[in-house]
């Protein structure tokens, strides 16, 4: 029988067959099931260090008699300046006990399984996600060691196939460490008299978690060469950061969702987790996402609305994930996304990010005010995205002096150069940051004309223009920081990559901080600031008049930045006769 399955398997996924095969042997599995047990047996021994004795306190959780002397108890402790009957009390308690038939005992062992659910619910999480991520990334750098990867992409399979034999062949001693300990999983849960249900939507949040983030990793390890041997450490490091800085906001007292950073913490379990078992984090307030709310729509209402939103936004980022590795699988060197992808990416980026930031103050007098501290996490993060776009999309000097040469022989019977610029993978990226800067100053703008008044933390109002000019600046200079990066990418210089992600670093963060050292503040000196990469922080200072003027001003550099690259362009785009025939 177990060869036929092993044949069925090869059949249906042959990458997946080789996975095994190499993982699933007598020492690898008896180590993992060894392991696997070993950890139920210390998660069902550690609670028991709170197993009721003949010494249990007659006011303890679990004490029937609790109910009569807790009472006296806060009576005694209420009363003042009656310290010697506080102290007769307290003695009592301690030379008396709860006898053993006064116990709950069921209470306690069904608090006992919840314990151990709960312990191997997190175990779960980070075993899977942190460990998974681990074996992905290093068997991908072994790969590329040893030369079969390269063999791998020649093979007839899909690129689909080879990936979902990866994602399910290398983490499979993980999967088994996992497999023995459900059962324990399942009946802690059951015990513990937690729904069906809810263990079953933990369940799917758990899948659907590894296939976000083992893809993620897979992706990291195809795009990483750069780091070497360190790939692995750096992959898993992350993920555990980032798991262990979610869990422990989602543990904290001053713990709200209703901002947009709500939707990067949705790409962690905990918050689901935290809202199916309440006890896990002992939120006797609720947990956030009761109150959750996208567009005003309330999430958090029931379980099927979370746990569907949770499965969609890992879904849809999954999908994404999975297309970009289509694309780099095959052809290291091609871009993660292509220009129309990164317009339906930068589209689905602002829907979600403002969902979350226009939620729970429906009847709030103060919705201005709330809103605009989310601005401050929407420039952030729309700033590392159009960043992040500005590297991916930029072409390098080959790919731009081919669409140069070539285009007018080979698409311009079918298209103009615009719209050759906004979908050809190998023109200049200009055009298409534009596209995603206007995607991006769409939903402000409209904010922008909805609300009457842009109120910011110190109740200061703003004037609409001063916003528009604020808005118009920020789109400049980021274009300004992306026709820099395509020139530096244009040149003959080796590690050109390097100096186009130094050099934009350089003029993105320096600035701000010789303008700090040298005391040189934004209320005091706004007009330097409006060209600084931060232009928003100075508006509150500056006239209508200045702004526009500095706008007017980075308009003029932008001019003649993308003049000069519209020179070098032609110039990488003649043919190699002529550019010998004029002395070049």
């Amino acid at each position: 029988m177990m060869p036929n399955l092993i044949d069925k398997i090869g059949d249906w996924n042959p990458q997946l067959l080789r996975e095994i095969k190499g993982r699933l042997k007598f020492f690898n599995v008896a180590i993992a099931v060894a392991t696997s047990l070993l950890l139920q047996l210390v998660a069902f021994l550690y609670q028991l260090r709170e197993f009721p004795d003949d010494k249990y306190s007659l006011v303890g959780t679990y004490c029937y008699l609790r109910k009569v002397y807790e009472p006296q108890q806060n009576q005694v402790f209420q009363q003042p300046n009656n310290h010697i009957e506080f102290a007769d009390f307290n003695d009592f308690l301690s030379k008396n006990f709860c006898p053993q038939n006064q116990i709950d005992w069921q209470l306690w062992w069904r608090d006992h399984f919840e314990y151990i659910f709960l312990t191997l619910s997190v175990i779960f999480v980070f075993t899977l996600l942190v460990a998974g991520t681990y074996l992905l990334i290093n068997d991908l750098a072994k790969e590329e060691s040893r030369g079969t990867l390269n063999f791998i992409r020649l093979s007839p399979q899909s690129e689909t196939s080879i990936l979902t034999g990866k994602l399910l062949g290398v983490p499979s001693l993980i999967y088994l460490v996992i497999l023995v300990a459900v059962p324990l999983h399942l009946f802690a849960g059951s015990s513990a008299e937690i729904a069906f249900s809810y263990i079953l939507s933990y369940y799917a949040i758990l899948v659907a978690s590894c296939i976000f983030f083992y893809s993620a990793a897979l992706l990291f390890g195809l795009v990483s060469r750069l780091f070497s041997g360190f790939q692995p450490w750096l992959g898993s490091g992350a993920v555990l950061f980032f798991l262990f800085t979610t869990m422990l906001i989602a543990s904290s007292s001053n713990n709200s969702l209703n901002n947009s950073t709500a939707w990067l913490r949705l790409f962690a379990p905990w918050d689901t987790i935290n809202y199916l078992f309440p006890n896990w984090l002992n939120v006797y307030n609720g947990s956030p996402l009761n109150k959750l709310e996208f567009f005003y729509l309330p999430l958090g209402k029931n379980i099927v609305s979370v746990v569907g939103f949770y499965l969609l936004n890992l879904g849809l980022g999954s999908y994404g994930i999975l297309q970009a590795l289509k694309r780099c699988f095959r052809n290291p060197q091609a871009s993660i996304i292509s220009k129309r992808q990164s317009y339906l990416l930068v589209t689905f980026c602002q829907v979600m990010m403002w969902g979350f930031s226009l939620q729970s103050w429906r009847n709030n007098l103060r919705f201005n005010e709330y809103v605009a501290q989310n601005l401050v996490f929407l420039a952030l993060y729309n700033s590392v995205l159009i960043l992040g776009l500005i590297a991916v999309l930029s072409p390098h000097r080959q790919d731009v002096q081919d669409w140069a040469r070539y285009r007018h022989q080979e698409v311009s019977s079918r298209k103009n150069v615009w719209q050759d610029l906004i979908w050809s993978e190998k023109s200049p990226a200009i055009l298409a940051i534009a596209i995603n800067l206007t995607i991006v100053a769409i939903p402000w703008l409209v904010w922008i004309s909805l609300t009457s008044v842009f109120d910011t933390e110190h109740s200061e109002n703003f004037d609409r223009l001063k916003v528009l000019l604020a808005v118009a600046l920020s789109i400049s200079i980021i274009m300004i920081y992306a026709t820099i990066a395509q020139l530096i990418l244009l040149l003959k210089t080796p590690k050109r990559s390097f100096w186009a992600i130094g050099t934009i670093g350089v003029v993105t963060f320096v600035p701000p901080i010789i303008l700090e050292f040298l005391g040189i503040s934004l209320w005091k000196h706004p007009t330097i600031w409006l060209f600084s990469t931060f232009p928003w922080a100075a508006i509150q200072y500056s006239g209508a008049t200045t702004i526009f003027m500095a706008f007017l001003a980075q308009l003029s550099v932008l001019a003649l930045l993308n003049f000069q690259l519209t020179k070098q362009v032609r110039l990488a785009g003649e043919s190699a006769t002529k550019a010998l025939l004029a002395g070049r």
